[in-house]
């Protein structure tokens, strides 16, 4: 399908959690492709794209049905981003609720309403990682310690509850890695950016993960509107780096200088303990030690089936580096 047959069909597409760092890339991305787009988000002031001919907002939360039901009429496609992505609450019903349940219903209304395709952003983790040398693919079950995790879980029964409903509606999976770049309001991944630079000292966990520009993720998860197959799921990957690579680029590319040191496993596994602890103490936190393992391993993966059927593109983690600063730099966050 080339660009002008794309502008000419009009397609509608309703996008949830819009104002999410993919979300808003998604958005950015559909509406220069020629398509009318409606998007869903809690929180209106949190939105940063400017007003767009062929864009609607709609503030509602996407656990609401009625909201839903009414967001969905008229629409040709659904792009189903908006989740539970928290890493600290105890208690995995909070995640099931949420992330399957809710996934499920809006589905089924999304039948109900007479779409096209459902595209779901998953997680890369719902898959087995691998090593540089022979990266996880679609092939490999999840692995621990993702196993542990609880969004993880989550996002790995909603892939799996979609799929067995594939008789009712085309659905294809995209399961994005860690993503930097423009619009992370929260911000979220960029976080990892922030608390590193300009650091003289910068403490880098033992493993690593695989990055990704968002602006590729999403030009990946439009490409799934049309290409890709019903029933399948497709990693949107980039570049697999060590934590210690990923700095020494950062500080490349902002021109800078730190000392890296690398933090030993045993450490990072006594504070996982120690958060732990504070959770059967009622306290939530991040650093579980289910979180501090996912720190040690060396969290790779390939995207030769997302190149291959949606013709997934991806430039060098220097510029998502350079546009997640940028942005930040222009909103006023990390200062």
């Amino acid at each position: 399908m080339n660009y002008a047959d794309i502008i000419g069909h009009h397609s509608l597409v309703l996008v949830t959690g819009a104002n999410s760092l993919l979300g808003t890339n998604i958005v950015e991305c559909l509406l220069e492709q020629g398509y009318q787009v409606r998007g869903l988000l809690r929180d209106m002031r949190r939105f940063y794209l400017s007003p767009h001919p062929n864009f609607t907002l709609i503030k509602g939360d996407f656990t609401d049905q009625e909201t839903i039901t009414q967001a969905l009429q008229g629409c040709d496609y659904v792009i189903h981003v908006a989740a539970c992505t928290d890493q600290d609450i105890p208690d995995y019903s909070h995640y099931y609720r949420i992330n399957v349940e809710t996934t499920h219903q809006l589905f089924l209304l999304a039948v109900r309403a007479g779409l096209k395709r459902f595209v779901y952003v998953s997680t890369a983790n719902c898959f087995g990682f691998g090593s540089k040398e022979e990266p996880g693919d679609e092939t490999r079950p999840t692995r621990s310690p993702f196993t542990g995790s609880y969004y993880a879980r989550s996002k790995q029964d909603a892939q799996e509850s979609l799929l067995k409903l594939k008789e009712l509606m085309d659905v294809v999976i995209v399961n994005p890695t860690f993503m930097l770049g423009a619009y992370d309001s929260k911000p979220s991944s960029g976080q990892i950016i922030l608390m590193a630079y300009r650091k003289k000292i910068v403490f880098c966990p033992p493993g690593g993960k695989n990055f990704i520009h968002v602006a590729d993720a999403a030009m990946g998860v439009v490409n799934a509107l049309t290409s890709g197959q019903n029933g399948e799921a497709y990693l949107l990957s980039g570049v697999n780096l060590t934590y210690k690579e990923f700095f020494k680029k950062l500080a490349e590319t902002a021109g800078y200088k730190s000392l890296y040191i690398t933090l030993p496993r045993f450490v990072l596994l006594a504070i996982g303990h120690f958060g732990n602890f504070l959770q059967k103490l009622g306290i939530p936190n991040r650093f579980t030690l289910t979180n501090m393992k996912i720190l040690c391993i060396g969290n790779y993966y390939t995207n030769s089936k997302a190149a291959c059927s949606l013709g997934l593109q991806t430039r060098p983690i220097e510029t998502a580096i350079q546009d997640a600063l940028q942005w930040f730099k222009e909103n006023g966050i990390g200062k």
